[in-house]
């Protein structure tokens, strides 16, 4: 099932150069504005829209998580790649600085403390795909109807040779001898102060406990393989440009077990050559001649789903904003739809027969216009 997620920035309504405290100062009126106490006769939505803005806020007001979203979208402060995931408290939180110009690294707390079996599970255990991102460019009309899209993506996946081991078929990988399969090497340093034990990534297998000493042909002991593939996106219609469609599961496979990555769809909207957008509204020019504007007419509007009929009234103004209601996008959450807001523009004729010429002078005179028409006027 895809799901869209609209940007944190939009959510909060700020640029994304905001400041500290221009986010604090959105989110505090949002939040004061969708609260679900404040919202009974709409509290359910409201209470969505809540959750929506907390979101946004929880990471934009966090430097280090708004820099990862800054760099990789919504799949960067989940904590895919943080290496204390795992434990409570340390969620999305990489290392600290004591402000003595140096960082310390709680791995090293940890291992410290427990003998390295937390670096060592985490080392040897699942690991969860990596994500991948792609760009799906549609049409206009495509967005504002919904549409279903084949794109073409290439990604890590299981060797069907050694069945993601990495081994040859007919040999598995061996525990290493160095580290005794647990990834880490433990020394000891005897000081006047006592003994000192210290713990270090084997150097023989990289971390991960184990050798492959007859790596698999195909994919050289890897277990995965590059493979392209093609698959089948159903954008949602109302779907705006820029707004990203993930599928969970269809980025590139785990190890040792480990949940496979997603995929994002960042979704690119061609423009339309007579309307413009702005949310769920459509905006477009409509042009009539002098004759219709003054006299009023039976128009035709154009719509996304063809033309419609509209009675202009008799003296029109160019500039004129009129509006045919529910003629705008779906919107992309099922939350009605918008409308069409069209502005008339009078043309003018460029030239003229001298029948009409006269009938317009005609006109003037009638009109009370009291300097010679059909003649530039000098300024000096």
């Amino acid at each position: 099932m895809a799901e869209t997620k609209r940007d944190y920035y939009e959510v909060l309504g700020v640029q994304k150069n905001a400041t500290d405290e221009e986010l604090k100062k959105a989110y505090r009126k949002l939040a004061k504005q969708y609260h679900p106490d404040a919202n009974p006769d709409n509290k359910e939505e409201a209470e969505k829209k809540f959750k929506e803005i907390n979101e946004a806020y929880e990471v934009l007001s966090d430097k280090q998580k708004r820099s990862m979203y800054d760099q990789f979208g919504h799949s960067g402060p989940n904590g895919y790649s943080n290496d204390f995931s795992g434990f409570s408290g340390f969620d999305g939180f990489s290392g600290f600085n004591g402000g003595g110009g140096f960082d310390v690294d709680l791995g090293d707390i940890f291992s410290s403390f427990f003998g390295g079996n937390a670096r060592s599970q985490k080392r040897n255990g699942p690991v969860r795909g990596r994500d991948l991102r792609v760009r799906a460019e549609i049409s206009f009309e495509e967005a504002a109807f919904g549409v279903t899209k084949e794109i073409t993506i290439n990604r890590e996946e299981q060797c069907d040779t050694c069945k993601g081991s990495g081994a040859k078929p007919g040999t598995s990988a061996e525990t290493c001898k160095v580290c005794n399969g647990t990834g880490q090497v433990r020394t000891t340093q005897n000081t006047i102060l006592g003994s000192f034990s210290s713990v270090r990534t084997c150097e023989h297998c990289g971390g991960s406990g184990t050798i492959i000493a007859n790596p698999c042909p195909d994919c050289k002991g890897r277990g995965t393989v590059r493979k392209q593939r093609k698959i089948k996106v159903n954008i949602p219609a109302g779907i705006d440009n820029g707004q990203i469609i993930s599928l969970r599961g269809e980025g590139e496979p785990g190890l040792r077990g480990g949940a496979s990555g997603d995929l994002y769809i960042t979704v690119s909207v061609k423009p339309h050559s007579v309307f413009t957008r702005k949310g769920d509204s459509l905006f477009c020019d409509v042009h009539v001649s002098f004759a219709e504007a003054a006299l009023g007419a039976i128009i035709d509007v154009p719509t996304l789903q063809g033309t419609e009929k509209y009675d202009l009234a008799e003296g029109t103004q160019t500039g004129s904003i009129f509006t045919l209601k529910g003629k705008g996008i779906k919107n992309v959450n099922g939350r009605g739809i918008g409308d069409l807001y069209f502005t008339i523009v009078v043309d003018v004729p460029k030239r003229l027969n001298n029948e009409q010429r006269e009938l317009l002078k005609k006109f003037a005179e009638i009109s009370g216009q009291k300097f010679d028409v059909g003649k530039r006027r000098k300024f000096f």
